[in-house]
This record gives C-alpha cells, sequence and structure tokens, in this order.
C-alpha cells in the first residue's frame, strides 16, 4: 500500500498539472475555452486585437503566409506589452485583387482573394462577435496595405452604430506606418538604399520574416527576381528584430493612446 504522504504529493501534483491545463499562459482566443474566455474578460482584459493578414505571394523565397504568420505573432508580442489584451484569429482571406482577368498579386498560384464589401462584413461581423463576449476596446491591426481604408471605414461605421455605450473599434495604422515607412526608413539610415530595401519581399520584408518566424523564409532563394520589390540578399534577423521592436512599440503605445481618448 502506497504510504498517506506519498499519496498526498501524488494527488498535490495531479491537481497542480489539472489547474496548469485549465489556465493556460496564452493571450490567444481560439486556445482557450468559452469559461476561461468569459473570466479573462471579468478580470479586465477587455481589449482584443483583431490580426489581419492575407494570402499571396511573397517572392521565390517567402511563403504565401508571411502575413498571417507574421500579424498572430507581433500581435501576441503586442498584447502581452499591453497587459489587458487577446488576440483573435487572424483573418487571411482579404481583397488581393480581381480574379478575372486576374492583376496585382492574383497573377502568381496560391494568392487568395476576396471581395472589398465581403472583407468588410467579415470586419463586421467579428467586431460585433467579439462585443457580445465582453470586449470593450476592438482593434483592427492590418499586416497588408491594401486594404487598411476598408479597416478605417469599418472602425467608423462601428463607432457609429455603437454611439452612447462604452464600446469602441479602432483601426490602428501606426503599426502598418511602422513597417511600411519607419523601418525602411531606419535601414535607409543605416546605409541601404531605397532599391534594396524594396516595398515587397525585398531587403526589409524578408528580415522582418526572418526574425519573426524563419521558417517561412527559404534562404537559399534569397534573389531579386518576379514577385520582389526590393532585393533580399542581405536579409537577416537581426536587422528584422530592429523592425520587430519598432512595430510593438509604436503599436502598444498608438492602442493605450486610442483607449485613452475614448
Amino acid at each position: 500500500m502506497m504510504p498517506r504522504v506519498l499519496l498526498y504529493l501524488l494527488w498535490a501534483l495531479i491537481g497542480t498539472a489539472a489547474a496548469r491545463a485549465e489556465a493556460p499562459d496564452s493571450v490567444f482566443l481560439e486556445e482557450l475555452t468559452w469559461t476561461e474566455l468569459r473570466a479573462v474578460v471579468q478580470s479586465g482584459k477587455t481589449t482584443i486585437i483583431i490580426p489581419i493578414g492575407g494570402t499571396e505571394q511573397n517572392g521565390p523565397h517567402m511563403a504565401l503566409g508571411k502575413h498571417n504568420r507574421r500579424v498572430q505573432l507581433l500581435s501576441e508580442k503586442i498584447a502581452r506589452a499591453l497587459g489587458n489584451a487577446l488576440v483573435a484569429p487572424v483573418i487571411a482571406y482579404v481583397p488581393e485583387g480581381g480574379i478575372y482577368p486576374p492583376t496585382e498579386h492574383m497573377r502568381f498560384p496560391g494568392t487568395i482573394t476576396v471581395p472589398e464589401e465581403t472583407f468588410e462584413k467579415v470586419l463586421e461581423s467579428a467586431a460585433r462577435s467579439l462585443k457580445l463576449a465582453g470586449f470593450r476596446d476592438i482593434v483592427f491591426l492590418g499586416d497588408h496595405g491594401g486594404y487598411q481604408r476598408a479597416d478605417k471605414a469599418v472602425a467608423a461605421r462601428l463607432d457609429r452604430e455603437w454611439a452612447g455605450t462604452d464600446v469602441r473599434a479602432h483601426a490602428v495604422e501606426e503599426y502598418y506606418r511602422a513597417s511600411e515607412t519607419e523601418f525602411p526608413q531606419l535601414l535607409k539610415s543605416k546605409g541601404y538604399t531605397e532599391e534594396e530595401v524594396g516595398t515587397h519581399a525585398g531587403l526589409a520584408d524578408t528580415s522582418l520574416m526572418l526574425a519573426v518566424d524563419p521558417h517561412l523564409v527559404r534562404t537559399n532563394r534569397l534573389q531579386p527576381g518576379e514577385g520582389v520589390h526590393g532585393d533580399p540578399r542581405r536579409s537577416n534577423p537581426q536587422m528584422g528584430q530592429l523592425g520587430v521592436d519598432l512595430i510593438v512599440t509604436r503599436t502598444v503605445d498608438a492602442i493605450r493612446k486610442a483607449v485613452a481618448r475614448q
């Protein structure tokens, strides 16, 4: 027969493991049960980030899910820095151009597009669902330039709809501005040329991905070419980390200011 002290220790270990399983250290909504989510919201975590990505070509060296993975992982960092925020599932289907005939990134296999009105309806429905769950500040973070105006339009419509309540929608442009304007400017100040830094799958874009999730980058294919605007050959994770830090800092500050204004 097992000694009583050992039995108590065993039950204590089982109880501790169960408690950990019931309360994961995660800011991702989809990793929580509904009762865990309810408790988290009741505890004061009433800001929710809706990360918006996109599934598109990123040159021969970077995976189609670049935007989705990047906005997910950066949103996690932003939510943890805020301390009172969670992260909704990534919206991966966004406007990417026409199908008949194929335009923009739709000229490359694997890119997925939806009509802009459909995209806006998805944003609206997601935000209303999260409002129903108890969130009070609903934040759109878009990793792609093609729908920034749509994010703002949806947030403005929801704010008009929710006038008189304590719930607000925020389209935080500082996230995209930091990655697409400030980070490239930082690299240029370090001596890299505008042609090398690029605007799509070039030095800046690829370095960011290497810092966030290098598994999505084929380092043996870092070359200028079709679908690439810039030169990714000198990309590295240390350079990308400068962009990560900049994006997180700017976005956290912008969200705090937006919440304080309401």
